[in-house]
């Protein structure tokens, strides 16, 4: 569904990402994980075209995808979770949801504000509530729900787990497996490499702006060098 081809980006004259190549199915969970600065969030923003590749290949469903902008990439049926959410604070609950809405699409599940008041109960006691005075898991819920109004095939999300309490941390984890269980692809930036284990399927293990490692979760969860020099564990 999403693949990147030998990938380079920078920041000014930062080489950041160096021949980054990597694929996500239908119905996965990929995981990009990797320490602080490792280059991450970087892949996300490029492949959404907030950073622009400078080499290599984007394709989504096929199509090379480098070029565009980010509306274009997010009409495709690309949806995109940024770790610092972004909602709107002055917003309702619900409200903020309408701001994401797109038509359906072939080939996505169709989402409406009761499916993901399913999917996050927390949001639909909380509705009504401006975006700043819900809690900041709930928060994070809101964003992705925000991002799943718009019917994604693909989603990717940017550190989902940080700074969130081990019971959140429960919820957005079933709430992952549940996306990929109705066909989303999810492309994931994790540092925890628990939470990565309990949801993905396979992980990419980046330093540097290079993936160092590419495999099933299981394979990662065996390699003790791996683990080791590029993980800190």
């Amino acid at each position: 569904m999403l693949e990147l081809r030998g990938v380079h980006s920078y920041y000014g004259r930062a080489h950041i990402l160096a021949d980054v190549s990597l694929a996500v199915q239908p119905r996965e969970v990929l995981v990009l994980i990797g320490r602080n600065g490792a280059g991450k969030s970087t892949t996300l923003k490029t492949v959404m075209g907030l950073v622009r590749a400078a080499r290599g290949e984007i394709l989504f469903e096929g199509r090379r995808i480098e070029r565009c902008d980010p509306f274009e990439i997010a009409r495709l049926g690309v949806g995109y979770v940024a770790e610092d959410r972004r909602i709107f604070a002055g917003l309702s609950v619900s409200e903020n949801l309408e701001v994401g809405r797109q038509p359906p699409r072939g080939g996505a599940p169709p989402w409406t504000p009761d499916a993901l008041f399913a999917l996050f109960p927390n949001l639909g006691s909380a509705r009504e509530q401006r975006g700043d005075r819900i809690s900041g898991g709930e928060q994070q819920m809101l964003a992705i729900a925000r991002a799943l109004m718009g019917n994604p095939r693909c989603l990717l999300l940017d550190e989902p787990s940080e700074g969130l309490a081990p019971l959140i941390v429960d919820g957005l984890a079933a709430a992952i497996l549940e996306l990929k269980a109705r066909g989303v692809a999810v492309l994931l930036s994790e540092q925890n490499l628990r939470f990565a284990e309990r949801v993905g399927d396979r992980a990419c293990v980046i330093e540097q702006g290079r993936v160092r490692f590419s495999g099933t979760m299981a394979e990662l969860a065996r390699d003790e060098t791996a683990k080791a020099a590029y993980l800190g564990v």
